[in-house]
C-alpha cells in the first residue's frame, strides 16, 4: 500500500461524523487519512469508495468542519503499536493512552503515544546470529511486569529471513535496533521492539489452528460443570440490563486460567468504565498476589464517545490479544457490550444508505460478528509452543428480547451461550445464568470429550448431562406444583423439584464477596457435584410435603457450608459429617 506521493482531497459532504471526500488520486478501504479542522486534524477512516467520492468515518466529533476542508491520506490502514509497555495501560479505541491526556472531557484531536519511547527494558535475546527466522519467529524478550514479553520478527514480513546481528543482553528502548535481518535478495532490514499492524486483520503468524479442546477454568461453577468453555473457544452472555452481566465477566477476568486478560469496554456507560478504571488497580490477583492491573489491559470507549471509534476498540483488543497469543500465551478477550458495536454499525450503514436488514441493522451484520468472533482460537506456533485467545463477549438486548438481530447473530457464531436471566437475578441467584437454555457446544467435540474423560473423570460427561436431566425435570414438577397447589401432587413431584434445588443452591450459586466460594477450582468441583448427585441418588422417607422441604432445606445449608470451607480442612470434613448424619435420618 505504500506510495511515493499522499493522496490528498477535499471534503465535499457531511452527515455527522460521515465525511465525503473527493480525492485526487487511488485510497485503500480502512486507510487512514487527517482531515485539516480549523482547530486541530481529525482522524478518519476509509469505510467506501465510490470513483473519486470516498467516505470516511471520523473518529472525533465535526463540529465546525466545513466543505472545501483539505484532507490527506496517510497510505496505511487503521493500526495499533505493539511492542513492551501495553500491559496495565487505559487505552481508547485508537490506542490513546488515557492516562497521558489532560482535563476531565478528552480533547478533540488529541491524541497520545500508546508507548513509553524512554524507559529502557531489560532485553535478553532468544534467537542468535544465523538463525532462519519468519514472522513470529521470537528473537528475544523482556520482563513486563510479571508476562515474559517476546519479541517478535514483524507479522507483515514474508517468507524467510536470516539474522545478521542481535544486540547482547543489556537495557534498550522500544526504538533501539536489536537485531538485524537480511531477506532473500540480501538487504538488510533492522528490527526495533516496536511493530505495527492494522487492527481489521487478522494475524496469522502461527503454524496451526486445529479445533479448540482444553478446558478453560474460570473458577464460575455453573460455566466450568455445566457449560464449560475451553481456551481459544467463543462465548457470549445476554441479557437484560441489571441481569450481572459485567459482575460475570469480571470475575471471569479475575479467576480464569489466563496469562493476559484484556477488556474491551466498547460503548458501556461511562460509570461503568469508571469502575473498571478504579476497582481493577485494587484487585488482587490470586495467581501472582500482586495486582491484576498488571497483566491487564483496558479498551475504554464509552456510549457518548463517536461511534467510530466504538467499533475500532473492539478490533484493537482483538489485534493485542493476537500479539500476545503469539508470544505463546492464554489471553482472555471481554468485550461489554457488542450490542453497542453492532449499534455503531448500524449507524454508519444507515448514514450511507444502505439497503437495511432487520432492525436496521447491517445486511451483513452476521458475516461481520462470524469474521470477529473467527479471530479468536488456539493455535500451534512455528516454534511448537501454543497461545490462546478465549473471546466472551455480552449482549444487551433491548427489552431482554434475545429474538433480536444481535442476538441471533452472535448466537450464530459464538460456541457457549450464557443466557442471562431476569427472573433469577430478581431472586438474587448469582449468576443469574439460565442452566435450561444455556449451552456449550464445545461438549459435542470428540477431543474436548476426551479431554474432560483424561484429565477430570470418566463419569464425569454422564453426570453433567445427569445434572442437566435433574434440572428440566424439577422445573417440570415446579409448574406442576403451581398449578396443582402442594397437597395436588405425590411426594415425588417435591422431591424432583426441591432435587434441582439442591443443584441450584449448591453448584449454579456463588457467593462472589466470600473469599473461598467466589473461585471453586476444577477438583472441588467434581467432588461437589459427585457429592450433590449421591444425594440425588439416594431413596429418603417422607410422608408429607413439609418434611421433604425442611429436609432438603437442611442438606442445602450443609452443602453451603461446605462450600465456604477451606478445601479438606477440619472444618470442611466436620460438615461433611454432619451432612451424613443429617442424610441417615431419613435413609430408607
Amino acid at each position: 500500500m505504500e506510495r511515493k506521493n499522499k493522496t490528498t482531497g477535499k471534503v465535499a459532504g457531511i452527515i455527522a461524523n460521515l465525511v465525503i471526500v473527493e480525492v485526487d488520486g487511488p485510497v485503500a478501504q480502512n486507510e487512514i487519512c487527517f482531515i485539516s479542522h480549523p482547530e486541530n486534524k481529525l482522524m478518519a477512516e476509509v469505510i467506501k469508495i465510490l470513483g473519486k467520492n470516498v467516505y470516511v468515518q471520523v473518529f472525533e466529533s465535526t463540529r465546525g468542519l466545513k466543505v472545501g476542508t483539505p484532507v490527506e491520506f496517510e497510505g496505511h490502514l487503521l493500526e495499533v503499536s505493539l511492542g513492551p509497555g501495553i500491559l496495565s495501560r487505559n487505552y481508547d479505541g485508537l490506542q490513546n493512552d488515557l492516562d497521558k491526556m489532560d482535563g476531565v472531557f478528552l480533547k478533540r484531536g488529541d491524541y497520545t503515544d500508546p508507548l513509553d519511547r524512554e524507559k529502557k527494558w531489560d532485553w535478553t535475546p532468544i534467537a542468535k546470529e544465523g538463525d532462519q527466522v519468519v514472522a513470529g519467529s521470537w528473537l528475544g524478550e523482556v520482563p513486563e511486569n510479571s508476562v515474559p514479553h517476546r519479541i517478535m520478527v514483524p507479522f507483515k514480513f514474508q517468507g524467510t529471513y536470516t539474522i545478521k546481528s542481535i544486540v547482547a543482553a543489556g537495557q534498550y528502548t522500544v526504538d533501539d535496533v536489536v537485531a538485524v535481518v537480511t531477506d532473500r535478495e540480501g538487504n538488510d532490514i533492522e528490527l526495533t521492539m516496536v511493530q505495527k499492524w492494522p487492527v481489521k486483520m487478522a494475524v496469522k503468524a502461527y503454524k496451526e489452528k486445529p479445533r479448540p479442546f482444553k478446558l478453560l477454568q474460570t473458577g464460575t461453577r455453573t460455566l466450568d460443570t455445566l457449560n464449560p468453555i475451553t481456551e481459544g473457544g467463543t462465548g457470549f452472555i445476554p441479557g437484560p440490563f441489571g441481569t450481572g452481566k459485567t459482575v460475570l465477566q469480571h470475575a471471569i477476568s479475575k479467576f480464569a486460567d489466563a496469562d493476559i486478560v484484556i477488556i474491551a469496554a466498547c460503548g458501556e456507560r461511562a460509570n461503568e468504565v469508571v469502575e473498571i478504571f478504579t476497582e481493577f488497580p485494587e484487585l488482587e490477583d490470586p495467581k501472582t498476589g500482586r495486582s491484576l492491573i498488571e497483566r491487564t489491559t483496558i479498551i475504554a470507549n464509552t456510549s457518548n464517545m463517536p461511534v467510530a471509534a466504538r467499533e475500532a476498540s473492539v478490533y484493537t483488543a482483538m489485534t493485542l490479544g493476537e500479539y500476545y497469543r503469539s508470544m505463546g500465551l492464554k489471553v482472555v478477550l471481554m468485550a461489554d457490550s457488542t450490542s453497542r458495536w453492532a449499534q455503531a454499525l448500524r449507524e454508519m450503514s444507515n448514514r450511507l444508505e444502505e439497503l437495511p436488514g432487520p432492525d436496521a441493522f447491517p445486511m451483513d451484520l452476521t458475516a461481520i460478528i462470524t469474521s470477529f468472533y473467527a479471530r479468536a482460537g488456539f493455535v500451534y506456533l512455528n516454534n511448537g509452543e501454543s497461545g490462546s485467545i478465549t473471546f466472551i463477549g455480552t449482549v444487551s438486548p433491548a427489552g431482554g428480547n434475545l429474538k433480536e438481530p444481535v442476538t441471533e447473530s452472535t448466537r450464530k457464531a459464538a460456541r457457549c451461550f450464557y443466557g442471562l436471566n431476569q427472573g433469577r437475578a430478581d431472586s438474587k441467584r448469582y449468576p443469574a445464568i439460565d442452566p435450561i437454555d444455556s449451552y456449550s457446544k464445545y461438549l459435542e467435540y470428540p477431543e474436548v470429550q476426551e479431554y474432560l474423560k483424561e484429565n477430570i473423570g470418566e463419569n464425569w460427561l454422564d453426570n453433567v448431562l445427569k445434572t442437566k436431566t435433574l434440572l428440566l425435570r424439577g422445573k417440570e414438577a415446579q409448574e406442576q406444583i403451581n398449578i396443582l397447589g402442594d397437597d395436588g401432587v405425590p411426594l415425588e413431584f417435591h422431591e424432583k423439584f426441591w432435587n434441582s434445588e439442591l443443584i441450584d443452591a449448591v453448584i449454579l450459586q456463588q457467593d462472589s464477596f466470600d473469599k473461598i466460594d467466589a473461585n471453586c477450582p476444577m477438583p472441588r468441583q467434581k467432588y461437589m457435584l459427585e457429592k450433590v448427585l449421591e444425594i440425588t441418588d439416594k431413596k429418603f422417607k417422607f410422608e408429607t410435603f413439609e418434611e421433604v422441604n425442611g429436609f432438603f432445606k437442611r442438606i442445602i445449608n450443609q452443602l453451603k457450608q461446605i462450600n465456604y470451607s477451606e478445601w479438606e480442612s477440619e472444618k470442611f470434613k466436620t460438615h461433611e459429617k454432619e451432612l451424613e448424619e443429617i442424610m441417615n435420618e431419613r435413609l430408607n
